[in-house]
Parts: C-alpha cells; structure tokens; sequence
C-alpha cells in the first residue's frame, strides 16, 4: 500500500499508508488527541474520523475547543433524538434533524401530538442510549436500496429527499447502534456516549419543505453542549428570555396587541406602546434633521408597473402581497421605499452642487411573510422602516458613510447598547455577473466602507462574497442584556437601482454623470426595534422612554386633590403622570406600578399633603425621602433631558 503524506497544523508531516483512517493518525500523534478528537478537518472539509485518508492532504482535529465541532455535535444529538424516538414511537417518520446556532431540531410526522410528559420519555430514552455508547458508523448502500427500504417503512420524506438531493449509484447513510439508520451526509461524532450534556426544550408545529400545502409535522427542539456547566447557562438565558418575551409584556405592559380579526402580522399600537414608539420616533426626526436630511413621506401603494423597473416584481415576488386591479392598472403594496425616494430625486434636473440628496423616511411597508415564521413584533406583515438613502458624488461617499456611521453608533449609546459587532459583507472579486456595477465602483465603495470603520477606530469582520448583489454593507449586530445578538444598523450601497431609474446629476463638466446612492437603516424596523428594547429592558424602560415616568399614589381618599396638583405640576414641565385614585391599600397601589414598571411612585399621605412633598420610591432603590415637587423636578428633568438609559 503506497504512503502518503499528512500535513499537521503546526507544519510537520507524517507518512501513514492510503486509507489509514482519521483516528488512526490522531492515535499515531497521542493517546489523549484521539481520545479527545470529534471530527476531524480534511482539507478544510469536515470528515468522521473513521474515514479512510486517500490522497496527501492536511488534517486537523477538532476537540471541544473547537466551534465547528459544536455543530457536528448538535447533529448527532439531533440523531440520538430521533433513534430514541423511534425506539418508543416507531410509527413515527422521520424528515430532517440539521443543528442550529442554539443547538437542534427534528421535523416528524406523527398523527398523535407530542406532549410534554413524551419529551421527557424520550430524553430518557436518549440518556440510555448515550450510556450504551452506540457507535454512529456511516454505511454506503445502493440508492435502489435504500429508496426500497424506506418506502417499504412508509417514510415517505426519506424517499423525496434521496430522489431531489442524490443522483449517484450508492447513497450515504449513518447507523446508530443496531435499530436506527438515516440517510445523511455527515459527518457525525464517533459515538452517542461522546454526548455528555442536553436537553430536549419544546415541539412546534413546522410543514414539510415550509410548504403550507404539505404535510403538517411536529418539530421537537432541542440543545446541546459540551458540559453540563454550559448546558446550565444556557437554559438559565432560556428562562431569562421568556420572562424578557416581548409578546408576555407587550401584553402584562398594554403596549400592542395582534388582532385576530384583523389578521396575522399587524401590529395595533396601544396607548403606552404609541406613547413610547413616539418618543424614539421624535428623537430619531431631531438627529435626522440636525445631520440634514430631508423628511419625506411616500404612498403605500404605486402602480405595478414601478416595481417592474425596481426589479423587485421580478426578484422579490414572492416576499410580495399580490397586486391589486384598480380603475387604470394594477397597483402594489410597497414592500420597500427606495423606489420612492427614487421617484423624489428624479423630480427635478439635479447639480453637483445640489449633491448630496438626503432623503429619510419613517415609512411603512408590506411584505408577505407566511405564517409559519410571524413572531410577535420580530418577524410581521406590515412595519414602518427608518428608511434613508443618500445620492452624492464619489468624491462625497467617504463622509456620507462616516456620517452613517456616527449616526448608528448614537443609536447604540442613547438605547443604551454598549456591546455590538460589526460586519463588511464584500464581492471578493470573483464571480462578476453575479453582481451589479463595475469593478472600479466596487473598489470605490469597499473602501469607502473600510476606511469609515477605520477612522472611527470600529473593528468589522469581513465577510467575502457575502455582499448584496447590488452593492457591498456594513451590518451592526447589538447585543441585549442576557447576550443576544440582533440585527441592526445597516448602511448598503447600491448600483444597481441609479442604472435602472436613470439617475442622473450635472457635474463640474456640464455632462451628465450617474450618482452614488448608499441606503441606510439605523433600527432596521420600529416594530422590530421595539420588540428588542422591551428584551432587553425587560419591560423596565429608561426614565426618558417609559411610558408612565412617574405614579403620584394617594393613601386615601382625602389626599386625592392633593396628588391631582402634584401631577399637573409635573406635566406641565413635560413629565408623563398619572394619578391611581383608586380606593385601595397603599401596598397594592404600590405592587400594582411596580408590575407596570413605572420609574417612580410619589406616595402622598396627610403629611405629604400638609407639607406639599411627595414621598418618593424608585422601582430599583426603594423608598429614596420625601421631597417638594420641585425637587424632585429638579432631579429627574436633567435625567429625562439627558436620555441616560439607566
């Protein structure tokens, strides 16, 4: 048998014959690596580590250490969750298990629901499993075969995903110890008893291939981790996130609601809720217009024939509610602004010295998401984006993304975001039909980008060929209070619109040229943001968002007049009061705005009202002394004034 040479991390060779397995060449380098070793890197691609090495080639190990050996941990937790469930529900079919960011799923047909006390029958059963130690051992069979076998089994999503994903004479399947085998690729952990820490969470309802007109399955979620000790942390952050759930205290807080009436993935803004979307939304217009922009405000419908030019007709159909046949032609919801602003700038003849255009809106859109993925204020139908977009001339592109830049950072400060990432998604100067604009306008606009983040002194990760089609985008990543990233400030050129509307300006030359347009985003969508401030404050917003700022609470009846002046002393300074006049115990008036979150209860007795004070308690610190009206002004205007998000 001929040798061949394997080429280890640090730069050493072994020579080791054809064929020699993964394993064999960890246990060749020490005892403990392969004792250690999960799975194994082959030429940058990840292999079990009894497959046989054929050709002179570089090889790594990944252990626990390693991210990537994460996810093909998560994959054969995944299978463990699916052969113990066929070991006790064997009427049970089977679709597809993949890993997730968060640990696992495996989509199933069964007639009978899953029920709680099941999940727990089957993690049981997953644990005896694991202390079988059964070996994951992938098997190639004839794909006849294996299409007979499983339709003779009655699983019929096998059966279609060997017929779309495999054309070849023999297929790949695992089998784990001797009852459960699945048709997959791979790789896998060498065995189950390598699964040391995991957790069945929950079962949802999923459809076969996201089609509504499939088969409805039942999704059984679940996690996975190396330790028991972050398996812990984890789910301590699961329950941490349910008690933050935006939807839980949207509701307890009276802030929106989702009408079934009136349809999925429509968000109602109730009073408090509107009261809070309008101060973000009074913040936002003042910085936008300080920075000069010009605030504009668009249709929600245009004729079809404008999303044809767009090309969103064309490339973003199906994310599109279906046109409506009115008097003179077919009209469209919009679903995103950028062909308005569009229209706005090609209004009239522009100059370079009219340059640069800024145009923004808080403008609502439409957008056909299916069921199946609505969630709460997160995921919806209908949502009003801080939309922007900025027409200038090359030479301006740097400062206009600095510009963008800065703006996004002040978004992180004043919600009160002290941790984020940041990403440059790029064309890496492959594939060229595969994007629009030219080579010299990519260059142009990469590095503006670059050196944006540069002057700035923001570290981004750069993600090559991850750009848009249209043009190259920073994208900012927040992390909330209980570590969760999300998806925020986006700033994206774009190439490709300019040329489909004609845009044009006048330059120094007297001859037409093309303008540079850069869209920009600070939260994405109202909705959206909103739904991660109550996460991350946990309903208790700060003293400038809350909707309430302050409760005056009278002990009894008598001092009832006397709270009504304190509040309208407040209000008149700009405060949001209210008075709870309630006839009730000071203890449950207390309870009551606490639960309501309110930043401060200014309690008000006889003595309170003999001596015009208030006797004041913060949500956080208690009961701080009593203190006039005044005072009390005098501490919390600067507070309010200042927007601390403390």
């Amino acid at each position: 048998m001929p040798n061949i040479a394997v080429t280890l991390p640090d730069g050493s060779e072994l020579q080791v014959a054809k064929g020699t397995t993964a394993l064999r060449v960890a246990e060749g380098i020490s005892k403990g690596l392969a004792r250690a070793a999960l799975v194994a890197d082959v030429d940058g691609e990840l292999v079990d580590l009894d497959a046989p090495l054929e050709a002179d080639s570089s090889v790594r190990f990944l252990t626990s250490r390693d991210e990537r050996a994460l996810e093909v941990y998560r994959h054969s937790a995944a299978h463990l969750l699916a052969a113990a469930t066929l070991e006790l529900y064997p009427e049970t079919k089977l679709g597809i298990g993949p890993p997730t960011d968060q640990g696992f799923y495996y989509d199933m047909y069964r007639e009978t629901p899953f029920t709680p006390a099941d999940l727990e029958k089957i993690e049981r059963r997953m644990r005896e499993i694991v202390k079988r130690d059964a070996r994951n051992q992938r098997v190639w069979i004839p794909r006849d075969e294996a299409l007979a076998e499983y339709e003779r089994q009655g699983e019929f999503m096998k059966c279609e995903l060997i017929t779309e994903k495999t054309d070849e004479a023999r297929i790949s399947v695992y089998r784990t110890g001797e009852l459960f085998t699945d048709f997959c690729r791979g790789p896998h952990i060498p065995s189950m008893g390598r699964i040391k820490a995991f957790k069945l969470l929950s079962v949802a309802g999923a459809y076969w291939k996201g089609d509504e007109k499939r088969e409805r399955l039942q999704r059984v979620y679940g996690t996975a981790f190396f330790t028991k000790k972050e398996l812990s942390a984890h789910l301590h952050r699961l329950e941490e996130a349910k008690r933050r759930d935006h939807r839980k205290l949207g509701k307890e807080l009276d802030l929106f609601s989702i009408q079934e009436q009136a349809g999925p993935g429509l968000i109602f803004w109730h009073p408090k809720g509107g009261t809070i979307r309008r101060v973000m939304e009074d913040w936002l217009r003042e910085q936008l217009v300080a920075r000069g922009y010009g605030l504009v405000s668009t249709p929600h419908v245009a004729r079809h024939g404008l999303w044809k030019t767009s090309g969103h007709a064309d490339f973003y159909q199906d994310d599109m509610f279906k046109p409506m046949e009115l008097d003179d032609s077919l009209y469209q919801l919009k679903p995103m602004n950028c062909p308005f602003h569009i229209l706005i700038y090609k209004n009239g003849l522009r100059s370079y010295r009219d340059l640069p255009v800024r145009l923004a809106e808080l403008g609502t859109v439409y957008r056909y998401e299916r069921s199946g993925v609505m969630h709460g204020l997160l995921r919806v139908r209908g949502f009003t984006q801080d939309d922007a977009h900025i027409f200038c001339t090359p030479d301006q592109v740097e400062s206009e993304v600095i510009g963008c830049v800065d703006l996004a950072m002040e978004v992180l400060r004043v919600f009160g975001f002290s941790d984020f990432s940041v990403e440059l998604s790029t064309w890496d100067g492959g594939e060229s039909d595969k994007y629009a604009g030219t080579a010299e306008e990519w260059d142009l606009a990469e590095t503006s980008l670059r050196e944006a983040l540069r002057k700035r002194g923001i570290e981004a990760t750069v993600m090559p060929d991850e750009a848009a089609f249209y043009g190259p985008k920073i994208d900012i990543k927040l992390v909330d209070a209980i570590g969760r990233s999300w998806q925020l400030s986006t700033i994206q050129f774009d190439f490709n619109l300019p040329r489909r509307f004609d845009l044009e300006y006048i330059g120094p030359d007297g001859k037409a040229h093309q303008p540079m347009m850069v869209h920009r985003a600070l939260w994405g969508s109202v909705e959206r943001f909103f739904g991660v401030l109550i996460e991350h404050y946990a309903g208790a917003f700060p003293l400038w968002l809350a909707p309430v700022q302050a409760v005056v609470l009278p002990i009894t009846d008598r001092q009832v007049p006397y709270a009504n002046e304190v509040a309208r002393q407040l209000g008149t300074e700009g405060m949001r009061v209210e008075v709870d006049s309630r006839s009730e115990k000071i203890g449950f008036k207390i309870r009551e705005a606490q639960l309501q979150k309110v930043p401060y209860m200014l309690v008000v007795g006889q003595r309170e009202a003999d001596g015009g004070t208030v006797s004041v308690r913060h949500r956080k610190r208690g009961h701080t002394g009593a203190v006039t009206p005044a005072e009390f002004l005098e501490t919390v205007l600067p507070l309010i004034h200042s927007r601390q998000a403390s």
